[in-house]
């Protein structure tokens, strides 16, 4: 039996929680969780939508019980289609994250086997992520290659 299981509604503030500590983690991270009120119901939400296009995958944390070990989430979205990915469908890596005292385990590379199985079941030709330097040769052990991308953002 896998340690790894798809994230429930009730999970949601540990999986707030893990995303913080991925934040926290990154360079000019927010380490404010005023946000966190204001997010859980629409994750509550999401994490109950079996079929929709968002999902996470956890590790139930293995010396407390009700926390989390690890975290991986992702999406599906459609983009009009391209070279290697003719039929537009792609996945996005969005939160990877493992409790400080719970890492060095595999709990991360067992939720991204599980959360790549899911985009391939939803037909995703490609999966994009942003890799701290950490994390990236994890990535790097599951394919992941560096692609020259000039992206921005705005924030709205």
């Amino acid at each position: 039996m896998s340690l790894v299981r798809r994230a429930r509604p009730e999970d949601a503030p540990e999986v707030l929680r893990l995303r913080q500590v991925m934040i926290d983690a990154l360079p000019g991270g927010d380490a404010s969780t005023h946000w966190h009120a204001l997010a859980l119901p629409g994750l509550r939400d999401k994490l109950g939508e079996p079929d929709g296009d968002f999902a996470a995958f956890v590790v139930d944390h293995p010396d407390r019980p009700e926390a989390l070990a690890a975290l991986v989430a992702g999406t599906v979205d459609y983009r009009i289609g391209k070279a290697g990915n003719p039929h537009g469908r792609g996945g996005y890596v969005f939160s990877v994250a493992t409790d400080p005292d719970a890492r060095r385990r595999g709990y991360a590379r067992a939720c991204m086997a599980e959360l790549l199985a899911w985009f391939r079941e939803r037909g995703a030709g490609q999966v994009m992520l942003t890799a701290s330097a950490e994390a990236e040769p994890l990535y790097a052990s599951l394919g992941f290659v560096h692609k020259p991308d000039p992206t921005m953002t705005l924030t709205l």
